[in-house]
């Protein structure tokens, strides 16, 4: 089992915990145990699909033995109007998951969404467009997930599998030299497979930070386009590049004309929208 895998039965388990707590007297009072039942997912306004197998997994975790037919996937144009999956299970399976089901899609639905129109911006560019640690505590894994189904790159996932040494961390460590030096030996001693990136505030840091090397990537921290143009000529391709602080649609495209190989924008996740999906009792057929 992947590590996905372990998180995600981890993120499902808890979430039914908090949804059902001593039981779902709702469905309990009035749904015999043994009832089974269809659900059909309506999608009730457009954008790009994502969820469908977490919610696979969801009704899956609950019931083993329920069937999932999927009749769209994760990645795709969904139109009002559409049905996304038909599920198949005891209808307490049903009434239980609907909720975590809608929840992690509405979510997801949104994020894949918003990151799908950076793409789109992006086309003819070689900038790519990176997602952030701006996320809901304990949801990170499927935010980022429904980045990466929009067709965004996730940056690290946590602070685990990436030195960034940012403005907080250069000041504390006395001066960007030194955090670089001590990330650089604590690199070798422990970790030599992580990378490091160093955030940047203006073009003397940039200066300090070449001269120095010993770092993978320089972010540029809210630089204009024209500063940012004047960075990557003294840059070059030595280390990679990064922009980040006040990215959005509208300038985006400003950004990428520089030829900065990443731009990071929290907005992918903390700006998006939930989309309109709803899960509803198929009663029709027998």
């Amino acid at each position: 089992m992947s590590n996905f895998d372990d998180q995600l039965n981890f993120l499902i388990k808890n979430a039914l915990q908090e949804d059902i707590g001593d039981g779902d007297h709702s469905t309990l009072s009035c749904i015999p145990a043994d009832a089974r039942g269809r659900a059909v997912l309506h999608i009730k306004q457009d954008g790009i699909l994502a969820g469908m197998e977490i919610a696979e997994k969801i009704l899956k975790y609950k019931e083993p033995t329920a069937t999932f037919t999927a009749y769209k996937w994760d990645g795709e144009l969904m139109r009002e109007g559409e049905e996304a999956f038909v599920a198949e299970a005891t209808v307490q399976t049903i009434l239980q998951c609907e909720r975590l089901i809608l929840n992690c899609m509405q979510r997801m639905s949104g994020i894949a969404t918003l990151t799908r129109q950076y793409v789109d911006r992006l086309q003819k560019y070689k900038t790519r467009v990176l997602d952030t640690r701006k996320t809901t505590p304990n949801f990170r894994l499927l935010e980022k997930e429904a980045v990466r189904i929009g067709g965004g790159i996730n940056h690290r996932f946590g602070l685990f599998d990436m030195i960034m040494l940012k403005d907080n961390h250069i000041d504390y460590a006395g001066s960007l030299e030194s955090a670089i030096e001590k990330a650089y030996a604590y690199r070798q001693a422990n970790k030599p497979q992580l990378k490091i990136e160093v955030e940047t505030r203006n073009i003397d840091e940039v200066r300090r930070v070449i001269s120095l090397g010993k770092v993978d990537r320089i972010m540029l921290d809210n630089f204009t386009p024209r500063q940012l143009s004047e960075a990557l000529s003294l840059i070059g391709e030595r280390f990679e590049t990064e922009a980040s602080g006040g990215i959005n649609l509208n300038n985006i495209e400003d950004y990428a004309r520089t030829g900065v190989d990443f731009v990071s924008v929290g907005a992918l996740i903390h700006q998006a929208r939930s989309l309109d999906l709803s899960l509803k009792a198929d009663i029709t057929h027998h």
